[in-house]
């Protein structure tokens, strides 16, 4: 016969048929408050370091884009005022009399061939 000690004792099934067994959390030592708090502090820092991380990933990305549409708007600015300058030269009178006369070879009708129209 085996002498019985505190290594060797041997569990009585419970009520239901079942050996005794310490349960998960007397195993892993969160039946005390003190290290129920710890884990739950940890899991607050561990997610908010991982929340950190994700908001700044997220700020670099926005920089980013507003980079690049500040950088899109000062060409469409130099591109407006390109357009707002080839306007105003096109639009002034000598010019489209210049490029009547040159390009399609037009003239002024002396006043005999000058032909009135009236309404009746």
């Amino acid at each position: 016969m085996r002498p019985r000690g505190p290594q060797t004792k041997k569990r009585t099934p419970s009520k239901r048929g079942r050996p005794l067994t310490p349960s998960i959390i007397q195993w892993a030592g969160l039946n005390r408050s003190v290290s129920l708090g710890v884990i739950v502090l940890l899991a607050f820092v561990v997610s908010s370091g991982l929340s950190v991380v994700l908001i700044t990933h997220q700020n670099r990305f926005a920089f980013n884009e507003l980079q690049e549409l500040k950088d899109q708007a000062n060409q469409f600015e130099t591109e407006w005022g390109q357009l707002l300058l080839e306007q105003s030269t096109f639009g002034v009178d000598g010019r489209i009399e210049q490029q009547a006369t040159e390009k399609l070879r037009m003239q002024l009708p002396e006043l005999s061939e000058i032909v009135m129209v009236s309404y009746d």
